[in-house]
């Protein structure tokens, strides 16, 4: 007998083509049969030693999220609802330049400390590997050999190994250096990531100048995985920073994924436009592009990213000495306030729009859910007194919601034929941005139900084959014969983001199931205790 045979299910297939009746078949991990309008045709229905009624239910691929910060949770948290609950089904980690491999023992206690605001400092974890390949075997061990939530796939991370062959100084690579760099990169593509990523606004990623990004994507290109930087400016030269991008990898013939490539501030307000006429022109070129987005407005990171890139210049210790000397935060204050630091996007800062969403002392909570305007006028203090405290007393670890976004860009960009979902979901602090529990629940319910921005069946194809297309990954991201089936059904009448500013770890509503490899991690609406998830390996073509 087969597993599983889902009846009547209106199938849309993530291709983007419109939806279906259908019986589903999965066997063994795989979907083996699909039997169009079964039950109209009075043909022979396929039988199972399980059947589930989908009647009323979309069935599509699991949704893959592109833009993920799930490094350490899926190694702490067998449960993972935060993402299985919203059909994910697939996560890519390793974003923003900052992970976790390959690294040595210097290298981790630094990383650890540089993005403690993401995914806490670790203390909780047994950091067993230091290469890629030994991170990606830990995820397949997961939980007691069982495995992990759901899948994953890993960029390398540039700003980790250029912390690994240069350190935390800006200035360029040596040619010793630049050829360590291309051998940790090649290794790690070779060991199963997908791609490489770049934080170009956290140090010590930012300080590497195109050329050393061009030949390390020259590299990635060579073991056909793609390159998805965190550009230099999301705010003043937002442009600039995306046609960089553009150019280096046309250089390097390296496909190019845009991360969270959203247009904010007030510099770009109504600017969406001339960023899809950018990538417009760059695809008539010929040029291989995607990128991804979620579907809010404020964004999420760290409060020390905001910090002037030369304040980061010696990694995390020299960062509080800096903090610590008057003189010296004197500067730090001007920049970010007066010429606008590049760590703040080129855009003098505005502390009313940055809210403290989480930090690693639970003294410092009353903080939380408060703009940094707020807490220093409730103190009698500046803002930048503020900030400067909370940074030094957390040890850099504050994380926060800078509200800077603008729906109309959010609505055009999320149009664009070549984009795809992504959370860029940080699970860590009591507050966190609503996006890691909603994201894709919310893509359903409002932009797809309520606002009509895209139809179900070209918002399913955003989520599911558009970024397994990216990701190379044939057998994964489109509903079809011979498939994983990494699945999920949901009502498409009641699909919605349970999360919000207020309560942002509530799960979603109207995902009554997903199933990783076959196996049902949700079953009606809770999580089981299935680990089917595995580190996802795409086989590199150099």
């Amino acid at each position: 007998m087969l597993d599983l045979v889902i009846r009547d299910a209106d199938v849309v297939d993530g291709t983007g083509a419109s939806s279906y009746r259908a019986d589903v078949v999965v066997d063994d991990g795989r979907i083996v049969s699909i039997v169009k309008e079964a039950a109209a045709a009075g043909c022979q229905r396929p039988t199972a030693c399980r059947e589930l009624d989908a009647e009323g239910l979309v069935l599509a691929p699991g949704f893959i999220d592109m833009h993920a910060h799930s490094d350490l949770a899926l190694l702490r948290d067998p449960d993972h609802s935060a993402k299985a609950a919203q059909g994910v089904t697939l996560e890519v980690i390793g974003q923003d330049g900052l992970s976790y491999a390959p690294v040595d023992d210097r290298t981790l206690a630094e990383v650890r400390r540089a993005i403690t605001g993401w995914n806490g400092h670790g203390d909780d974890i047994d950091f067993t590997w230091r290469s890629v390949g030994e991170y990606l075997d830990r995820l397949d061990h997961g939980f007691d050999g069982e495995g992990i939530a759901v899948n994953a796939a890993y960029l390398i991370p540039q700003g980790t190994v250029r912390m690994l062959a240069v350190g935390w100084e800006d200035r360029e690579a040596t040619p010793g250096e630049l050829d360590r760099m291309r051998r940790l990169v090649a290794d790690g593509l070779r060991e199963g990531a997908v791609g490489m990523s770049s934080g170009l606004t956290y140090t010590p990623g930012m300080y590497a100048k195109d050329a050393e990004l061009t030949e390390l994507c020259r590299v990635v290109a060579a073991h056909g995985g793609y390159y998805c930087p965190h550009h230099r400016s999301y705010g003043a030269g937002a442009l600039e920073a995306y046609e960089e991008m553009v150019a280096l990898t046309r250089e390097a013939g390296c496909p190019l994924h845009l991360a969270h490539a959203t247009m904010n501030f007030g510099v770009n307000k109504g600017r969406a436009p001339q960023l899809l006429a950018l990538l417009d022109e760059a695809l008539a070129g010929g040029a291989d592009i995607s990128l991804d987005t979620y579907p809010y407005t404020p964004g999420c990171t760290t409060l020390v990213a905001m910090l002037p890139s030369w304040a980061g210049e010696g990694g995390p210790e020299a960062v509080l000495a800096r903090l610590r000397d008057d003189a010296t935060a004197e500067r730090i204050r001007h920049h970010m306030e007066v010429v606008g630091a590049d760590g703040c996007h080129g855009v003098p800062i505005e502390w009313d729009t940055i809210e403290i969403s989480g930090v690693s002392d639970p003294g410092l909570a009353p903080y939380v859910g408060r703009t940094v305007r707020q807490s220093a006028d409730e103190r009698g203090e500046t803002p930048w007194h503020t900030a400067r405290r909370l940074l030094v007393e957390d040890r850099l670890g504050p994380t926060i919601l800078q509200h800077v976004g603008h729906e109309e860009n959010v609505r055009a960009i999320m149009r664009h034929p070549v984009h795809t979902g992504g959370s860029d979901g940080i699970l860590r602090g009591e507050k966190p941005h609503p996006r890691a529990y909603g994201t894709f629940p919310h893509y359903l319910g409002r932009y797809v139900r309520e606002l009509g921005v895209l139809s179900l069946e070209e918002c399913v194809a955003h989520l599911t084959g558009r970024p397994a297309a990216r990701l190379r990954l044939p057998d994964r991201g489109i509903v079809r014969e011979g498939n994983r089936a990494d699945l999920v059904l949901f009502d498409p009448a009641t699909v919605a983001a349970g999360s919000t500013f207020e309560a942002p770890r509530t799960l979603p509503t109207g995902i009554p199931y997903v199933l990783v490899d076959g196996r049902f991690v949700i079953e009606d609406g809770r999580r089981t205790d299935v680990l089917a998830g595995r580190a996802v390996r795409r086989e590199p073509t150099g």
